[in-house]
């Protein structure tokens, strides 16, 4: 990874993290508080559906600010809507973009591919080791998700469930927790974290 990161840098190339999650009407169930003899209590639906998201985080080595790009789907993550997310990518970045992610069979299709191929003066395309979620920083978005706005949150529709998720969002956006989230991974020192900040 630090090879990548040098040559990133070298080139003003922006990496962008990708990772794919879901999220359903079922709520994450964490511990609350409540009045002493009182347990709360989570109301669920026997019938729940999934959205599916496409997170990313862009990030210019050696610079500060951060960017979070968010995708939202019914039904699953396939290769068309990779390609919709990566064409979006590049209506909100200037400049080559280096794209780190896992091997998801959707990613090594061949329409990601032959996109990729179409577009290599701006994109290229790098893959995480198999089986190292933790070092894509996109987990840490999921995990607070889960931990802050759709905790305990039971959302009646979709559409309910989607506005949840944009009000997180938002708040990671104001709050710029990129940084930390790549410092979580090990691909940024504190030293390095201490200069650009």
């Amino acid at each position: 990874m630090a090879s990548g990161k040098k040559g990133a840098r070298r080139q003003g190339a922006t990496l962008v993290f990708i990772d794919e999650s879901g999220f359903s009407q079922r709520p994450s169930v964490r511990r609350t508080w409540a009045p002493c003899g009182q347990t709360p209590t989570v109301e669920d639906h026997v019938n729940w559906q999934r959205l599916a998201a496409i997170g990313g985080i862009g990030w210019r080595p050696g610079q500060s600010p951060t960017r979070l790009f968010l995708s939202l789907h019914r039904g699953s993550v396939k290769q068309p809507q990779i390609v919709a997310y990566l064409r979006s990518l590049r209506q909100h970045i200037r400049g080559p973009v280096v794209v780190v992610w896992d091997n998801l069979a959707a990613h090594r299709g061949q329409e990601v591919r032959e996109y990729a191929a179409r577009n290599a003066s701006w994109l290229r395309l790098e893959f995480l080791p198999p089986y190292a979620p933790e070092l894509n920083p996109v987990e840490q978005i999921w995990a607070n998700f889960d931990a802050q706005e759709l905790a305990n949150y039971t959302a009646d529709d979709l559409d309910q469930l989607a506005g949840q998720i944009e009000r997180s969002k938002r708040r990671l956006r104001r709050a710029d927790h990129g940084l930390m989230f790549i410092k979580h991974c090990r691909l940024i020192s504190d030293q390095e974290l201490k200069r650009i900040m």
